[in-house]
Order: structure tokens, then C-alpha cells, then sequence
């Protein structure tokens, strides 16, 4: 129960993440490096909470040289997760932003499960399981997908017209949401694997954010080397300071996920947790949201979910 728990919680904290960070970037002018910023003070506080733990820091040259090197990836995937939504969202809309790599993430979590890539734990791809990852696949489609259907009643798949755009080059970007997506579950069972050699899950976190960290310092330096701080709106909040302790979490959360339920559970449940906090934020207006009321349908998508979770929980 305590990881279904941590599950839902730090994935109702990536609605709150993406608010605060929106702020950030208001203030900084930067989605690139907003995200650095995010990325270095989630980092700070592991490092921290890391020597708090009585682990040291440093990495001795024996284990990196003896351990396989796609451990050392999921920096870089979280990076590419995080950049990929920024690019998505202006080309296929925020509905599908949303779904294609949601539709990735769960995909490879039960394929790693089940063939127990990156040393985890085999978990067979029964029906059952099948059966709840698509009802996890069609409660996401039936939140955010269904009410802007109903609304507009739109054949845009709330993202650009075929008009606007070639569908084949549309097609290009969905796929690549999925990709993003697969990155996403991939760096999950990464780091709960190198937490596991680590003997610390939240050195495996501190280790994927200085990593994070790292990469986006230099995309900075590179697209925009003479970047100020240039606030124009009332933008300043203590609290849009927060979004890397929460991505933080978030990953520290998943570390000790993965190992202990396996990847595709955590994808799933994680991911019910984050609808959830999405739902939240737009019914209250939180961290300066707009308000957008939810409705019965997205609580029956909300449903739908829990109930896809509770069948890949079964088996």
C-alpha cells in the first residue's frame, strides 16, 4: 500500500511542477533555462539529503568502469522527456501532448516487465495486464481527450488543423511523443536499478539530476549565451522556486518505485496520480492556473484509471 501511496503523490506532484515552472519561465524568459534552473536546485536539495543519508557524493572509477553504460542514461532521457513536451505542445496541441507519450510510457513499461531489460524484475505480460493498461490508455483518452471532443467537436484531435500542417509530418511528431514517452519509463527502471547497485535510492536521484543538470547547462550556453534575467510581469512567488524540489521527489520517488513493483505498476500508478493532480490544479486554480471545472466526464476517465491500475495490481 505505502508504494501505491508515494506513487499517486509524487505524481500529483507533476501538475504542480509544470505550473510552477510555467512561472519560472515567465520570469526567466527561457523554457531551456527554466528547466536548468528547475534541474539545479532539484539537485541542490539531493545532495543534501544524499550526505544527510551518510552516503558520499562521488562515484568510485571501478563501478562506473564494471557497470553496463546505459546506466548512466537517465539523465539524458529525462532531459529529452522534458525538452520533447516543450516541442510538442506547439505542433499537435496539449490533448495529444499529453497522450502520445503517456501511450510510450506504458508501452515500455510493460515491455521492460516483461522481458526484464535493464536487470528488472520479470513480470509476464498476461491479459490481465493487457487488459489494464488498456483501460489506463482509454481513461487518460476519455480526461483529456473527450471534454474538448464535446466542447468543439473538433476532428483536430485537439492539436493543429490538417490544414495547417502536412499529416505525414504530424504523424512524425506523434511518434515522437511516443519515443519521448518510452524514454520516460526507460529512465524509471534506470535509476531503480542504479539505485539497487547504489544501495541508495536517492544517490541514484542525485546522480540522474547532476546528469540532467549538466546537459541543460550546456544546451543553455549553446542556444542562448547571453541570456538575463528579464521579468516583465508580477511573476515573483517564493514558491516558483519549488518545481525542482518536486521533480526531485518525483524521481527519487520513481527510483524506489521501480525495483520494488516493478516498472510498468509505477508507470500506471504514477500516472493515475498525475491526472489526478492535473484535475486539481485546473478545479482550483492553483499556483495561479486558470480554473477550468472539471466534469463528470473526466472523473469517469479518472475511473477508468483506477480500475486499469487495479487489474495490472492483480496479477
Amino acid at each position: 500500500m505505502i508504494p501505491i501511496i508515494i506513487g499517486l503523490a509524487i505524481g500529483v506532484g507533476v501538475p504542480l511542477q509544470t505550473s510552477i515552472n510555467s512561472r519560472l519561465r515567465e520570469a526567466v524568459g527561457s523554457p531551456f533555462l527554466s528547466s536548468f534552473l528547475s534541474f539545479l536546485m532539484g539537485t541542490l536539495f539531493l545532495a543534501v539529503i544524499t550526505l544527510a543519508s551518510g552516503a558520499t557524493l562521488g562515484i568510485h572509477p571501478s563501478f562506473i568502469a564494471n557497470e553496463p553504460w546505459w546506466l548512466w542514461l537517465g539523465g539524458l532521457f529525462g532531459v529529452v522527456y522534458l525538452t520533447s513536451n516543450i516541442l510538442l505542445f506547439p505542433k499537435i496541441g496539449s490533448v495529444q501532448t499529453v497522450i502520445f507519450p503517456v501511450l510510450g510510457q506504458i508501452i515500455m513499461g510493460l515491455m521492460i516487465d516483461n522481458f526484464g531489460w535493464f536487470h528488472a524484475n520479470v513480470q509476464a505480460l498476461t491479459l490481465t495486464r493487457g487488459l489494464g493498461a488498456l483501460l489506463v490508455v482509454g481513461g487518460v483518452l476519455i480526461t483529456v481527450a473527450l471534454p474538448g471532443f464535446v466542447a468543439r467537436r473538433t476532428n483536430s484531435f485537439g492539436g493543429a488543423t490538417h490544414g495547417q500542417q502536412n499529416e505525414k509530418v504530424l504523424w512524425l511528431w506523434r511518434l515522437w511523443g511516443v519515443f519521448a514517452g518510452m524514454l520516460s519509463a526507460s529512465q524509471t527502471a534506470i535509476n531503480g536499478h542504479l539505485g539497487v547497485l547504489l544501495g541508495s535510492a536517492i544517490k541514484s536521484a542525485f546522480v540522474n539530476f547532476s546528469m540532467g543538470t549538466l546537459i541543460l547547462a550546456v544546451i543553455v550556453l549553446v542556444l542562448h549565451p547571453h541570456l538575463t534575467y528579464a521579468a516583465t510581469k508580477p511573476v515573483h512567488r517564493w514558491w516558483m522556486w519549488l518545481g525542482g524540489f518536486i521533480g526531485a521527489l518525483y524521481v527519487l520517488g520513481n527510483a524506489y518505485l521501480a525495483p520494488t513493483i516493478g516498472t510498468g505498476l509505477a508507470v500506471v500508478i504514477v500516472l493515475v496520480g498525475l491526472m489526478t493532480g492535473s484535475l486539481l490544479v485546473d478545479e482550483f486554480g492553483w499556483l495561479g492556473s486558470r480554473r477550468n471545472l472539471v466534469g463528470w466526464v473526466q472523473v469517469a476517465g479518472l475511473v477508468v484509471m483506477i480500475a486499469g491500475v487495479a487489474l495490472i495490481r492483480l496479477v
